[in-house]
C-alpha cells in the first residue's frame, strides 16, 4: 500500500513539474480545514490559480462570489479606473465584527486625534491591516496571490484564523491597477502553450510596448500615492484616510534572476522625518516573514535594497502618517515560466510566495496588534508635540497671476486629510504678495503636521547617495507657486475651500472690434485650442501693449480681432469667450480700440497670427513610456487637445503632412530607421515643429535634425601617477550614486521668448532626473531658460555632476528650413504634478512656429 501511494505521489510530482494545474492544496497551510460552503478559486473561474493569468474580470467575478457566500466579507466598490474598471475592496473581518464596523472605524480613527486618543483602551481594539496588491499590472502574482488569500481568509476555519479575525480588520485590496493587469493578462494567456515556453526569448516573456505595468496614460502608480493624480490613487487614498491601517503591505515583483525580497531596505535610506520605532517594527515583522518563507524552502534577502524614502510610493507612504508600510518584491516569470539563474521560476511558485507573506504578515499584525495600535497613537502625540516646538507655525502659499494652480495644489493636501484655508486678506510677505483670490493657509498645528513638512521642505543633505525614486518633490515649487513659512497664522476662512475652477470674469462691454486673454493661467492652452479648433483668428502680441482701463498686458498675450473673421461670426466668438471664462477660469478683456500711443497697437506687426497644431506624439520601441504618458495625458485630460500617437513603425512609412508639430518624448533606440529619419528632417524643413525631450536631443543631435551642444562627461576621481584608483568593491555604490534620480534645480527666464510667454517670475524650479547636459548658446538670443550658477533647490546631486548641471540650457532652438527644433534636456510634465512647467511644452506646440530664426543656435 505504502508504494502505491508513493507511486502515486511520484506520478503527481511528474504530473505537476511538466506544469499541469497547480492544484489548491500546493499553495494552502496544511492541517487546515476549509467551509465547504466557500467556493473555490477554480469553481468560479474554471481553472486552478497560477494554471493561468486571472483577467481583471475574473478576478471580480470570484471576490464577488466570495462576498455572496461569506459573512466575513463585505465587497466595496471605490471608484473606477480610467477605462472603467472598478476599483474595489473586500473589508475581511470576523462576523461579529461586521455587526459594529462603523464603531470600530471611528475608534480606530481617533487614535490618529490627540484630544480623542488617550483615552481609547488598545487592547480591547482590532488593529487595521491594508494588503495591496500588484499596483504594476505586469507584476501578476500579487493580483492572483489575492483570490487565494480571500479565499482562505473566507473559508479557513479553526482557533488561529479566529483570532486573527477577532483582533484584525482587513482591507483587501486585489488589484491596484486594473487597466495594467488587464493589458498584460491578455497578452500572456494569449502565447501561452499547453507546455509552457520557459525561454526568456519566447512572445509571451516579450510584451509588446508599452507593457502591462502602467496604467491606461502610462503612468507608475506606485509613484502616484502622495499627489494622487489618478482615479485609481485617488480611491485608495481616500480608503487609507478613511481607516487609518496600522500596516499596509505592497506586493510587487522584480526581475527574473533575483529571488524575493521584503523589507527593511537599506536601514541609511530611511526618510528622516520616520520614526526609528517604524523601522524597529518593520524589522520584527520581517522574522515573522523569512519563517514563513523558510518552511517552503523559499531563497529570500533583506536591507540590502530599496529605500523607504520618498513618500509617494505605497510601501513608504504610510512611514510617515503612524503606519507602516512593507515592501514586497517577488522575482518574476513574465509569464507562466522562464528560466533564470535560479532555475526555472513558475508562475504558481511566484504566488505561493506572495500569499505565504501574505499570511506571514497577517500573523505579524495580529501578533504586534497591541504595540502597532500604541505606536499609531504616539505617532501623532509626537506629531503634535513636534508642531507646538516648530517656530514655524504655517505655510502661506498662491499665484498672483494664476488662481488654478494654487487651488489644485490645495487639493491635493485637502485629500491627504491636510486642513488647507483661503487667506482672509491680500498682504505682502518678504516681497511677495498673496491675495486673498488665490492664496491658501497651511496651519501646521494638525494631525498631518509630519506629512506637511516631507510635502513642503527643502532638503539638500543626505545620509546616503543611493535612491530608488526621487530625492526632491517639494511641491509648491512644482507648482511654481509662491510660498513663505510664517511664525504666526494668519487670519484665514475657516471653511475648506470649494475645489472647483473659479470662473474668470469678463471685463469691459460686449464690443465689435477686439478681444485680449492673458495667457498667465493654467487652462489658457485649452482656450486657446477652442479658439483655433472653431476656426476662429487668434493672434499673440510679441511685444507688450496698454488696455484701455491702464491694464498692462504682457508678451504673449491673446489677441482675438473681431473684423475678417470669415469662419465665425460675432456671436459665436461671444459663446466661445464665455464658455472659455466660465469653464478655465480666464478673464477676458474687451477692447474697444487698437489705439496704444504708449505701447504697441492692436494693429501691429507685432501681433503674430496662429495656427491650429495638429499634434503626433511619437510612441513605441525605443520610447520611454511614462515620458510619453504623461506629455499624451497633459494634453488629453488638461487641456483636451487632441493628438496622434504616432508608433515608431508608422512613423517610418506614414505621410507626416497632416500634422505640423511632432513631439518626440525622451527616445533611445533604432526603431525609426533611416527612411524615418529623413522624412523627419523634411517636414521640419517644409515648417513642422519637432518638439524633443530628455535623451531624444541627443538622437536629434546625432541624426542631423538639430544642433545642440551636449556637454562632454569628463571623470573626475582621486589619482596616483595619472591612473584612476578606487576599491573594486565600491563599483555599483559609485555609480549609482551619480544618477541624479529626480532634484529640482532654478533656472533664469527670459519672459519675452515666446518659450516663456505665460510666466512673470524672472526664475523657474525645474525638474531634473538625468544627467544630460546642454551648453548654453553662443547666440545670446537663444538660451530663453537656464540654470543659474547655484541652481539646486532641492534634492540630490553628486559632487561630481553639480558643476556640470550649473550654467546649462534647459532649452534650445535650432531653425532648419522653415522649421523649427526644439530641445529640452528636463521633463516638463514629470508624473502629472509638475503643474509649474506644463506651460512650457504647450508654448512650444503654439508658439513653436513663430520663434524668429535670428534666436537659434
Amino acid at each position: 500500500m505504502t508504494r502505491i501511494f508513493a507511486l502515486l505521489f511520484f506520478l503527481s510530482a511528474i504530473t505537476f513539474h511538466s506544469h499541469a494545474q497547480p492544484a489548491l492544496g500546493y499553495y494552502l497551510p496544511e492541517n487546515i480545514s476549509y467551509n465547504p460552503q466557500i467556493p473555490t478559486p477554480k469553481s468560479i473561474v474554471g481553472h486552478e490559480i497560477g494554471a493561468w493569468h486571472l483577467s481583471h474580470d475574473k478576478l471580480i467575478q470570484y471576490l464577488k462570489a466570495l462576498d455572496e457566500s461569506s459573512d466575513r466579507i463585505s465587497m466595496n466598490v471605490t471608484g473606477a479606473s480610467h477605462e472603467m474598471r472598478p476599483l474595489i475592496n473586500l473589508i475581511i473581518t470576523s462576523p461579529q465584527n461586521h455587526q459594529n464596523l462603523e464603531d470600530l472605524r471611528q475608534q480606530h480613527v481617533a487614535l490618529t486625534d490627540t484630544k480623542l486618543s488617550t483615552n481609547l483602551d488598545t487592547r480591547k481594539m482590532p488593529a487595521v491591516f491594508y494588503m495591496g496588491f500588484s499596483v504594476h499590472g505586469d507584476e501578476a502574482s500579487g493580483t492572483n496571490a489575492a483570490a487565494l488569500t480571500a479565499y482562505y481568509l473566507a473559508a479557513a476555519q479553526g482557533k488561529e484564523i479566529d483570532s486573527q479575525l477577532q483582533n484584525v480588520i482587513i482591507i483587501l485590496d486585489p488589484c491596484l491597477n486594473p487597466d495594467g493587469m488587464q493589458r498584460f493578462s491578455s497578452w500572456v494567456n494569449v502565447r501561452k502553450s499547453i507546455t509552457p515556453s520557459a525561454d526568456p526569448n519566447d512572445i509571451e516573456h516579450r510584451e509588446a510596448w508599452p507593457g502591462g505595468r502602467f496604467n491606461h496614460y502610462w503612468f507608475d502608480l506606485n509613484r502616484d500615492w502622495l499627489v494622487a493624480q489618478h482615479p485609481e490613487s485617488q480611491a485608495r487614498v481616500k480608503v487609507f484616510h478613511l481607516w487609518k491601517p496600522n500596516v499596509l503591505t505592497d506586493h510587487h515583483e522584480m526581475g527574473t534572476n533575483a529571488t524575493f525580497f521584503f523589507q527593511p531596505g537599506v536601514p541609511s535610506r530611511n526618510h528622516p522625518l520616520t520614526p526609528s520605532k517604524n523601522y524597529e517594527l518593520t524589522k520584527r515583522m520581517a522574522s515573522f516573514h523569512a519563517r514563513a518563507l523558510d518552511d517552503i524552502g523559499s531563497l529570500y534577502y533583506t536591507q540590502e535594497d530599496f529605500d523607504d524614502f520618498y513618500y509617494g510610493k505605497g510601501s513608504t507612504f504610510p512611514d510617515v502618517q503612524g503606519a507602516v508600510g512593507i515592501l514586497f518584491e517577488q522575482g518574476s516569470a513574465r509569464g507562466h515560466a522562464q528560466e533564470s539563474v535560479n532555475g526555472i521560476v513558475r508562475f504558481e511558485f511566484a504566488i505561493r510566495n506572495q500569499f505565504v507573506t501574505s499570511l506571514s504578515s497577517l500573523r505579524a499584525v495580529h501578533n504586534l496588534r497591541e504595540e502597532l495600535l500604541n505606536y499609531q497613537r504616539q505617532f501623532y502625540k509626537d506629531a503634535t508635540s513636534e508642531a507646538l516646538k516648530d517656530p514655524i507655525k504655517a505655510i502661506v502659499f498662491g499665484a498672483n497671476d494664476d488662481k488654478v494652480r494654487a487651488l489644485h495644489f490645495a487639493e491635493i493636501l485637502h485629500r491627504q486629510q491636510i486642513d488647507v484655508y483661503p487667506l482672509t486678506a491680500s498682504q505682502s510677505i518678504n516681497g511677495k504678495n498673496f491675495t486673498n483670490e488665490s492664496s491658501y493657509v497651511v496651519p501646521l498645528q494638525q494631525a498631518q503636521y509630519k506629512l506637511i513638512k516631507s510635502m513642503f521642505e527643502k532638503r539638500t543633505s543626505f545620509q546616503d547617495s543611493i535612491f530608488y525614486d526621487i530625492s526632491g518633490w517639494t511641491l509648491p515649487l512644482a507648482f511654481g507657486l509662491d510660498y513663505e513659512e510664517l511664525k504666526t497664522v494668519p487670519q484665514h476662512n475657516n471653511k475648506t475651500p470649494t475645489f472647483s475652477i473659479p470662473a474668470g470674469k469678463r471685463i469691459g462691454d460686449k464690443t465689435d472690434y477686439a478681444y485680449a486673454i492673458e495667457t498667465k493661467g493654467f487652462y489658457t492652452p485649452r482656450s486657446l485650442f477652442k479658439l483655433l479648433a472653431h476656426g476662429v483668428r487668434v493672434k499673440i502680441s510679441t511685444a507688450p501693449f496698454n488696455h484701455e482701463t491702464g491694464k498692462k498686458f504682457s508678451n504673449g498675450t491673446i489677441l482675438i480681432p473681431l473684423d475678417n473673421q470669415d469662419r465665425v461670426n460675432a456671436n459665436q466668438i461671444e459663446y466661445l469667450l464665455d464658455d472659455i471664462a466660465t469653464q478655465d477660469g480666464v478673464d477676458v478683456y474687451a477692447c474697444r480700440s487698437g489705439l496704444d500711443l504708449e505701447g504697441t497697437s492692436l494693429g501691429s506687426n507685432s501681433f503674430q497670427a496662429l495656427r491650429k497644431p495638429e499634434i503626433a506624439l511619437i510612441v513605441g520601441e525605443g520610447v520611454t513610456a511614462t515620458d510619453a504618458g504623461e506629455i499624451w495625458h497633459l494634453l488629453d485630460t488638461r487641456y483636451r487637445i487632441p493628438v496622434t500617437l504616432l508608433s515608431t513603425d508608422v512613423l517610418n512609412r506614414a505621410n507626416l503632412s497632416r500634422y505640423n508639430t511632432i513631439i518626440l518624448p525622451s527616445y533611445s533606440g533604432t526603431s525609426i530607421n533611416e527612411i524615418g529619419r529623413e522624412k523627419l528632417k523634411a517636414w521640419v524643413q517644409n515648417g513642422g515643429v519637432l518638439i524633443g525631450f530628455e535623451n531624444a536631443v541627443s538622437w536629434i543631435n546625432n541624426n542631423g535634425l538639430g544642433r545642440f551642444e551636449m556637454k562632454k562627461d569628463e571623470v573626475v576621481a582621486e589619482k596616483k601617477n595619472d591612473v584612476l584608483l578606487r576599491p573594486y568593491a565600491s563599483i555599483a555604490r559609485y555609480t549609482d550614486a551619480q544618477a541624479t534620480s529626480g532634484a529640482i534645480f532654478e533656472a533664469q527666464a527670459d519672459l519675452t521668448h515666446p518659450l516663456l510667454y505665460g510666466y512673470d517670475h524672472l526664475t523657474i524650479s525645474v525638474f531634473k532626473s538625468n544627467n544630460i547636459f546642454m551648453e548654453k548658446s553662443k547666440n545670446p538670443y537663444a538660451n530663453p531658460l537656464v540654470l543659474t550658477g547655484a541652481p539646486l533647490q532641492s534634492g540630490y546631486i553628486s559632487k561630481t555632476n553639480y558643476p556640470k548641471v550649473k550654467d546649462t540650457a534647459v532649452v534650445g532652438v535650432t531653425g532648419i528650413g522653415q522649421g523649427q527644433v526644439i530641445g529640452f534636456t528636463n521633463n516638463v510634465c514629470f508624473r502629472a504634478f509638475w503643474f509649474g512647467t506644463h506651460k512650457l511644452l504647450t508654448n512650444a506646440i503654439f508658439y513653436g512656429p513663430i520663434i524668429s530664426s535670428k534666436s537659434s543656435r
